[in-house]
């Protein structure tokens, strides 16, 4: 099952790139979402750190998950 796949990242985000390298070692895609540059996703999702990873529209974890967490909600 495919799932759709957004991570919130700010420009500084080091974190961000932490959770991309997973999801890249996972094979799975996604889409990464400046909230600088939108932030009509912040009235969506309301983080106060990045990222957050927002899977099928529901925020699912906020900074980075553990990788076994992340591999069993997409599975």
């Amino acid at each position: 099952m495919s799932h759709k796949i957004e991570i919130l990242t700010t420009p500084s985000c080091g974190n961000c790139k932490v959770v991309e390298t997973m999801l890249d070692e996972m094979k799975v895609s996604y889409d990464v979402i400046d909230i600088t540059e939108k932030p009509e996703y912040l009235e969506k999702y309301p983080i106060f750190t990045a990222p957050g990873i927002v899977i099928d529209d529901k925020l699912e974890f906020i900074g980075i998950p553990k990788k076994q967490e992340l591999f069993e909600r997409l599975s």
